[in-house]
């Protein structure tokens, strides 16, 4: 993945990828960034919080650290696919399928949309509920061969996993609280405060 072999690789020759816009010909095309790096930027400037991680270990590490900055490892977490209990079963985690009891939802998600930095999520992960009726704390487990360029691209890879029936309740979250989401334009949003532990498995 280009960005991240920019922050954790080794450096290589600059490439015409890097050459500012404004150093090319003002006819040349702009240059668009790679899906990852897109996606980043977007998530951030819409209020996300983004781990990366090259290894399960450090998905547990930094889920770790997301329970003790929140002081959530008493605490009830909703959890819907089973098979986030079992990865992370080191924890002992105290999940209920009680929305009301849970003080933050761990999910997966069908994909993530580099175009607007959004995260497409279906039945799958949500069954029927609408995201207001969900806690305001999510932690998404993701890696990065979810990665697709706009959300026709993700609904077309819904389609194509889908096999027996296409899940129902799809929708994306896009807008993520912050420590300065005290305006009244964030009034009565779904908007929630997200954490998203990315694995490279590319």
């Amino acid at each position: 993945m280009s960005l991240f072999r920019k922050l954790f690789g080794k450096k290589s020759d600059q490439s015409e990828d890097q050459i500012p816009n404004q150093e090319r010909g003002k006819y040349m095309p702009e240059i668009k960034l790679p899906a990852d790096e897109r996606f980043t930027i977007n998530f951030k400037a819409n209020g996300g919080k983004f781990l990366y991680c090259e290894t399960m270990d450090e998905v547990k590490d930094s889920f770790n650290s997301i329970l003790d900055e929140n002081q959530w490892h008493d605490e009830n977490v909703f959890i819907i696919d089973d098979r986030l209990s079992e990865l992370f079963k080191d924890f002992n985690l105290n999940s209920t399928k009680t929305i009301s009891e849970s003080s933050y939802f761990l999910s997966t998600c069908e994909y993530l949309v580099s175009d607007d930095g959004s995260l497409l999520i279906s039945s799958n992960q949500i069954a029927e509920k609408k995201l207001r009726e969900l806690p305001d704390h999510f932690i998404i487990y993701a890696t990065t061969s979810q990665f697709v360029e706009n959300i026709g691209e993700g609904l077309k890879g819904i389609k194509a996993k889908s096999k027996l029936a296409i899940p129902t309740n799809i929708t994306t979250i896009k807008h993520f609280k912050t420590a300065d989401d005290k305006d009244f334009l964030t009034y009565g949003s779904s908007s929630k405060n997200l954490y998203l532990l990315l694995l490279e498995d590319l």
